[in-house]
């Protein structure tokens, strides 16, 4: 964003990468996949790089709203600085918070989620996916991630990107606006769980399982790290996988393997 800046351009669209995709390795590798995507429509974008600090959203789940509002002030003083009109992240946390609590700190902005991002751009027709693809009679189930779903209501674009891959979505029993969260919702990332019967995200893991669907699908870095534990708990890792929705239309475009 500096190098544009300083060459006097703004991007059409600011990609907001988030904490998990610029330093989780697993989650590099969706920042991999949507960046190529972009990459190969020739869209306009541009990220902050080293300028980009957390949203603040963990800080203010975990009760700590002083350190929120130092993170959010700081980073809206450099979206501000630079213009920023649209942004896309691949993070519901990152998206609930640049959308719905910056603009009390003024920081407004058109945010969008990558699922509604690549639900637009097939619409558009700007990605075409042909029928019988690599994907073609394979199942894939998708978890609903809690602050895309219920926070946001944003329900069908991600399975209407899955629709377009020519596989089956076969549904848990509990998803939409009933699904159940993965374990790692407020602030709960970052330790272990309460003392209980069953750990949350194995608990989510074997309804997936259930399915008998060879591929979960997700759209959240914290559903990812979740998911992909409770696959390794349950010894599944060969037989079922656990892909962020832009790498699995990267996939199907060949861009990642």
């Amino acid at each position: 964003m500096a190098e544009l800046a300083a060459q006097g351009r703004k991007p059409e669209v600011l990609f907001w990468v988030g904490c998990a995709g610029s330093f989780d390795d697993r989650c590099k590798r969706v920042t991999i996949a949507f960046v190529r995507i972009l990459q190969s429509l020739h869209i306009d974008f541009a990220v902050l790089g080293t300028e980009e600090a957390c949203t603040g959203d963990s800080a203010r789940r975990a009760g700590n709203e002083f350190l929120f509002q130092m993170q959010a002030m700081s980073n809206i003083q450099v979206l501000n600085g630079y213009g920023i009109k649209t942004i896309v992240t691949t993070c519901p946390h990152c998206f609930n918070t640049l959308r719905n609590e910056y603009p009390e700190l003024g920081g407004k902005y058109d945010v969008v989620h990558h699922s509604s991002f690549l639900q637009n751009l097939i619409n558009e027709g700007r990605i075409v996916l042909k029928e019988g693809g690599s994907f073609k009679g394979r199942k894939i189930t998708y978890h609903d991630s809690c602050y895309l779903g219920r926070a946001n209501q944003v329900y069908e674009a991600p399975r209407d990107v899955l629709a377009a891959l020519d596989a089956e979505l076969v549904e848990m029993k509990r998803c939409r606006s009933t699904g159940l969260c993965c374990g790692a919702g407020g602030a709960q990332m970052f330790k272990e769980p309460e003392r209980g019967k069953k750990d949350i995200n194995i608990e989510r893991t074997d309804e997936a399982l259930g399915t008998n669907a060879d591929t979960i699908a997700v759209a959240c870095p914290f559903c990812m790290t979740m998911m992909s534990d409770g696959i390794k708990a349950r010894e599944k890792e060969g037989e079922v996988r656990v892909k962020d929705i832009a790498e699995l239309i990267a996939e199907r475009q060949g861009f990642v393997k």
